[in-house]
């Protein structure tokens, strides 16, 4: 049995430019059951980015309807919506977003600060991460001092560390070479496996390909599937 992790139903995003009203999400709609692995497609400029920061509670739709796990995010407030997406959702982006003043390990556990999760507990679960991810060597290291590909891997160990249930990627093989972006998305399919959702965004077919359903994208509206 499937059960529905999230539902987009006439999903609109409309921003304010100038004078003119600009589409960049056209009435989306998309059903995604726990355990999927989703690769979204398109051109730069097709909504891409856009619809994953909207799944992942950064910006909001601005029509139609968004259930989470059976929760209505569109009519939730704020407060509550940040608390669903904490708690289940872990991003990785194309540019990393690791905050440069703290180390490995720090960037590693900053997820966990927001959890109430005792000091003990944590150690253990950002050492199980630096071990999985094989960067206990680097743990000490500030994100200048790493590869693109080690960033990334840092960024990923801080997206897993909650357990969510939902990883979102964004182009997250953009700035590293193909042998580091085979290890990523090797990565990624693993933690499918193990029951991880996950929809990336991305350019590259060799990518999607790993994704169980590849949705297209253009000008805001799904073209296909």
């Amino acid at each position: 049995m499937n059960t529905k992790l999230l539902s987009l139903n006439e999903a609109t995003r409309t921003v304010n430019s100038g004078s003119n009203k600009v589409t960049l999400l056209d009435k989306i709609n998309l059903q995604v059951n726990e355990g999927e692995f989703i690769s979204l497609m398109g051109p730069s400029g097709s909504g891409k980015s856009t619809l994953l920061n909207c799944i992942g509670m950064l910006d909001e739709f601005t029509g139609g309807g968004y259930t989470f796990l059976g929760e209505p995010v569109h009519s939730m407030k704020e407060k509550n919506r940040s608390k669903l997406y904490k708690e289940y959702i872990g991003f990785v982006f194309q540019a990393y977003h690791l905050i440069d003043e703290l180390n490995v390990w720090e960037n590693i556990e900053t997820p966990l600060l927001y959890k109430n999760i005792k000091s003990s507990e944590r150690k253990a679960l950002v050492a199980d991460m630096l071990d999985r991810f094989n960067i206990v060597g680097k743990k000490d290291l500030f994100p200048q001092q790493l590869s693109g590909g080690q960033q990334q891997l840092v960024g990923i160990a801080r997206a897993l560390i909650g357990k969510p249930k939902l990883i979102l990627a964004d182009e997250p093989t953009g700035n590293l070479n193909s042998t580091q972006s085979t290890e990523i998305m090797e990565l990624f399919s693993q933690l499918n496996k193990e029951g991880v959702t996950i929809i990336q965004a991305t350019h590259s077919e060799q990518n999607a390909v790993y994704g169980s359903r590849i949705i297209n994208l253009l000008d805001g509206k799904i073209v296909e599937e």
